[in-house]
């Protein structure tokens, strides 16, 4: 790794104060910057310049491609704080309360205006950070969100439940209409086709989710996401994948946010992208002098945290539900409307009487096998971003033909357990999971997975079909949950949009915060929540 020649320290002056010490190879360009700088001065021995502390110096110094030591660093992020606790105050009408790491993303995304990269670790609220930016703001309407079809109903309803009543807006289909919102939120696939339509409707805000998805200069999606954000005040991409594995994957993101910090693309690549010629061209997916990007990106124009720098901020699991469309949805439906005439004829306690229970789990379990077939190619490309990140991730299910979808869709950096795994070869799958690096991904049945083994390689957790009682869900999340985690466990829940899947996951939440609440509480049993289910079809 090239060291950085371009050194910035703290250091103490002739009368006691403290300056920034400065001290570069001799460039002429570089030295009319330094001239630049407010109160600079030149030593001749030795040979440096020094310079009073200020904030906006420092960036000065770090937009040139100086790395500022320790002590520096410190100060910029004391500053933050102070900014922080100014901008809780500013926040009204947000419905929660954010972290304390989570309030200082949005204090750094109103220092810079609203042209920032927030792309910290999956998890820690990247959405929520940017919506209380918007809460902030209510004169900077209309909004447009641009992100992958399967968190097009997440968004809305994080700005539904974050912020004051909004006017939002969810489009769909390559062939545009009529539409009036303050907060419009579209994706990748269709944006080239509404082009022409939104770049007419003077947007404040652009933000894009998984901005990694416009990193190819050659696709539509990369054209159209630079043609929207032409003219638009304010751009926030979001990204958690990291700059450290892929550098080149962010380079539009920064372009768009911050166009002056790296003007040519190609620059760019040969510092940051460890190009490799292959004999038929240059390969740019690698990674060099990554601690001069980060330091570079994170004191101009990005937010990157990740989970052990915010431990002490979070509680010990986090809970995200995520909404997925159903692509089978006339079949489920169907389905739901014939089990729902058929509930209320069996309503009366004589018809009732003769209705066995087999009959009842065979309507309920038709329901709960279309709605996860409907959602499982939306799950596979959720599953596909999060594994950009380069962590390790368990998921669970419940049927064979869900678990063989996923080991099919990962044959190589999967392992899994489930009942037609021996005793042998569970141990050997939990083993490869938690020392072979190159498996990132744990497939395993709620029952078979669920007990007697330690997953604790991975903080994050899927779960794409759910058990019957909150016990076998905290069973399986304790699987990571357990001694030897060194992080804060993030449970994911991918539930079918407006299906039986979300009414059985609103049961247990109640059901687990109703035994969390009582000392010595009787667990719910499995009859008990079936039974409340199908009373809500009632």
């Amino acid at each position: 790794m090239n060291q950085p020649q371009k050194i910035a320290t703290m250091a103490i002056n002739e009368n006691g104060e403290r300056v920034v010490k400065i001290s570069f190879p001799y460039d002429l360009d570089m030295l009319n910057n330094i001239r630049t700088l407010p109160g600079r001065k030149w030593h001749p021995n030795p040979k440096c310049w020094s310079a009073p502390i200020y904030e906006k110096s420092l960036h000065m110094l770090i937009s040139w491609g100086f790395v500022l030591d320790d002590k520096l660093l410190k100060f910029l992020q004391n500053i933050s704080k102070r900014k922080t606790n100014i901008i809780q105050s500013k926040i009204v009408g947000l419905n929660g309360k954010l972290y304390p790491f989570q309030m200082e993303g949005v204090a750094i995304t109103e220092q810079r205006k609203g042209m920032v990269l927030n792309a910290d670790e999956m998890g820690l609220g990247k959405t929520i950070q940017t919506i209380a930016w918007l809460q902030m703001h209510p004169e900077l309407r209309p909004v447009i969100v641009v992100v992958p079809a399967t968190l097009k109903i997440n968004w809305q309803r994080e700005c539904q439940k974050w912020m004051q009543k909004q006017d939002i807006c969810i489009l769909e289909s390559t062939k545009p209409y009529t539409f009036n919102a303050d907060i419009v939120i579209i994706n990748y696939d269709i944006l080239y086709y509404w082009l022409n339509v939104l770049r007419k409707r003077n947007f404040k805000v652009l933000i894009t989710d998984e901005a990694h998805y416009y990193k190819s200069n050659k696709a539509k999606r990369t054209k159209a996401v630079k043609m929207l954000a032409k003219g638009i005040p304010h751009v926030i991409p979001l990204s958690g994948t990291p700059i450290e594995s892929r550098p080149v994957e962010i380079y539009n993101a920064i372009n768009l946010v911050a166009p002056t910090l790296f003007p040519k693309r190609r620059g760019f690549l040969n510092r940051y992208c460890n190009p490799t010629y292959n004999g038929y061209g240059w390969n740019f997916n690698g990674a060099s002098n990554i601690a001069e990007l980060h330091q570079k990106l994170t004191t101009t124009c990005m937010i990157r945290r990740k989970k052990v720098d915010v431990l002490k901020d979070l509680p010990e699991k986090i809970r995200s539900y995520i909404p997925i469309e159903l692509d089978n949805a006339t079949e489920y439906y169907k389905a739901e409307s014939d089990f729902i005439e058929w509930v209320k004829d069996t309503k009366g306690k004589e018809a009732a009487e003769k209705v066995s229970r087999t009959a009842q789990i065979s309507s309920i379990e038709t329901l709960k096998q279309l709605a996860v077939k409907g959602k499982l190619k939306q799950a596979i490309n959720w599953i596909e971003d999060f594994l950009q990140s380069d962590k390790k991730l368990v998921v669970f299910a419940t049927h064979h033909f869900v678990i063989d979808y996923l080991m099919t869709s990962f044959p190589d950096i999967s392992v899994k357990i489930d009942g037609r795994v021996s005793q042998t070869e569970r141990q050997v799958a939990v083993d490869k999971f938690q020392n072979d690096d190159n498996i990132k991904l744990f497939v395993g049945n709620i029952e078979a997975a669920g007990i007697g083994i330690t997953l604790t390689k991975a903080s994050d957790v899927v779960f794409l079909e759910l058990p019957w009682t909150p016990a076998k869900l905290e069973q399986a999340i304790d699987r990571l949950h357990r001694i030897g985690q060194k992080f804060s466990v993030t449970v994911y829940f991918l539930l079918a949009n407006n299906t039986i899947e979300e009414r059985i996951a609103k049961l247990l939440d109640i059901k687990r915060k109703i035994v969390d609440g009582i000392l010595d509480g009787q667990e719910s049993d499995e009859d008990s929540l079936f039974g409340e289910l199908m009373k809500s079809y009632k």
